[in-house]
C-alpha cells in the first residue's frame, strides 16, 4: 500500500499541477456525457418497451 502511496505522490510531484487538473476535468466532462446519455436512453428504451408491452395486451 505504500509504494501505492509513494508513487502517487511522486507522479503529482514531477508533473504539473495545472496538467493533472486539466485531465480531471476531462475525465469529469466525460462520466457527465456518459451519465447523460446512459439516462436518455434508458427513458427512450422504457417508453418503447411501455408501448410494445401495451401493444401485446390489447391484442390478447
Amino acid at each position: 500500500m505504500r509504494s501505492i502511496k509513494n508513487a502517487l505522490k511522486r507522479f503529482l510531484k514531477s508533473e504539473d499541477g495545472p496538467t493533472a487538473v486539466e485531465y480531471a476535468v476531462m475525465l469529469s466532462l466525460i462520466v457527465v456525457v456518459c451519465l447523460t446519455a446512459v439516462s436518455t436512453l434508458g427513458k427512450r428504451t422504457s417508453s418503447s418497451f411501455t408501448t410494445i408491452a401495451n401493444q401485446l395486451g390489447s391484442s390478447s
